[in-house]
């Protein structure tokens, strides 16, 4: 069993910075399969940042040059680097492991860009 806990997430002005992570426990092999998704109110969720096969990022077109991934495999921790944010990037972001054909959530946390 896989169990993900986000925290980090909380309110910011336009233009300002915020760094999530993602704890994990339990059968935890890697950071690289692990990644970061979002969900806005009325929007389906969406990938916001992850690995490829090969290692490297991958991110939504949204978030280039703006949003990075990394992680730290002693810590069992993901993270997610977000600067220069918008109100467009609000949503509850989510943390994501992939276990074989199991994909185990964790329970989200709210980032709120506004004044």
């Amino acid at each position: 069993q896989v169990q993900l806990v986000e925290s980090g997430g909380g309110l910011v002005h336009p233009g300002g910075s915020l760094r999530l992570s993602c704890a994990a426990s339990g059968n935890f092999f890697s950071i690289y399969a692990m990644g970061w998704y979002r969900q806005a109110p009325g929007k389906p969720r969406e990938l916001v940042a992850g690995f490829a096969r090969d290692g490297s990022a991958i991110y939504a077109d949204s978030v280039k040059g703006r949003f990075t991934i990394s992680g730290n495999n002693a810590k069992k921790t993901a993270y997610l680097q977000m600067n220069s944010l918008n109100p467009e990037d609000t949503a509850v972001y989510y943390c994501k492991m992939t276990w074989g054909e199991i994909n185990y959530w964790g329970q989200g946390t709210q980032v709120t860009v506004a004044t």
